[in-house]
């Protein structure tokens, strides 16, 4: 289990939010856990210096519908990518038109949620399109995704069904998680990134199901000699949290910590976490052997 750092940016500014604040008729606002006077790339250049790799970059604001707004994030994400260069991920209003700049500026991959699923749906042909734009070795899913309601999901009996959201988490799809759906989409992606948008931002604790839900999935491809990379984020405010997250995938599973971090204001510090996460994984390796 890794820490996969990130740097959020809205309105050209490194922020924490609450991601489900954003919405088209809130222009430009959002509620705020912290922003930075620190520019994005002073924040890749630190991660660079202890040894993160991974980490995504994601542009908050609306390229459509904040156009001004959404180029001051990209100017703070393009020298972002320049500090670290094939040390992060950056998302957020990425189309086949612009996803080669950013690879070009240093981003490892592009990171990808409302082109694909529009319209509430898997656009199976604009994903083709993307992955023979970029290449699937350099494509992240984003399955950003909420509760929809209580029933029986195949692979999570009795559990929560989860629905990818999109634009900016407002809009849900009818593409459920499942083991079924996370096996198709991992034939056209290098990785998943996956925000628990009920929790994201918050500092309540993580979406437990959910993350057990992915682990299950995890750990049959691991079965098969077939691994694939997860990205959990949303919810984390303490090192308890990250003993779950290790214990739902025997390890496998990633994490992003924002707001609870110390240095977007929080009071974990990075350096801990990173130690941390890599000893939950061992623990439960270990544990698992001994088995």
């Amino acid at each position: 289990m890794n820490l996969r750092p990130c740097i959020d940016i809205h309105n050209g500014s490194v922020k924490q939010i609450i991601g489900s604040s954003l919405t088209d008729e809130a222009f430009g606002r959002a509620a705020e856990n912290f922003m930075s006077t620190k520019p994005a790339a002073e924040y890749a250049a630190l991660y660079k210096e202890r040894g993160l790799p991974g980490g995504h970059i994601i542009l908050l604001n609306s390229a459509q519908k904040e156009p001004e707004l959404y180029e001051a994030d990209r100017q703070q994400a393009l020298g972002a990518l320049r500090a670290y260069p094939g040390g992060m991920q950056v998302g957020g209003g990425i189309t086949p038109e612009n996803a080669e700049e950013y690879l070009e500026a240093g981003a490892s991959h592009v990171i990808v949620t409302s082109y694909v699923f529009r319209e509430g749906r898997l656009d199976r042909e604009r994903l083709l399109k993307l992955v023979e734009q970029v290449g699937k070795e350099r494509l992240v899913l984003d399955l950003s995704c909420r509760r929809r309601r209580n029933n029986c999901v195949a692979g999570n009996a009795g559990g929560p069904e989860y629905v990818v959201v999109t634009d900016r988490w407002q809009k849900e799809t009818d593409f459920v998680i499942c083991p079924e759906t996370l096996e198709e989409l991992a034939q056209y992606c290098d990785e998943f990134l996956i925000h628990a948008a009920d929790v994201e931002g918050k500092r309540a604790g993580i979406e437990t199901e959910l993350v057990r839900l992915l682990g299950q999935w995890m750990q049959q491809r691991e079965a098969k000699g077939r691994p694939f990379p997860v990205t959990y984020a949303g919810g984390v405010h303490k090192l308890e949290d990250l003993d779950i997250l290790a214990e739902a995938s025997s390890g496998q599973i990633d994490v992003t910590v924002g707001s609870a971090l110390d240095i977007f204001g929080g009071d974990l510090p990075l350096e801990v976490i990173h130690m941390a996460c890599q000893k939950a994984a061992a623990s439960v390796k270990k544990l698992r052997r001994e088995l």
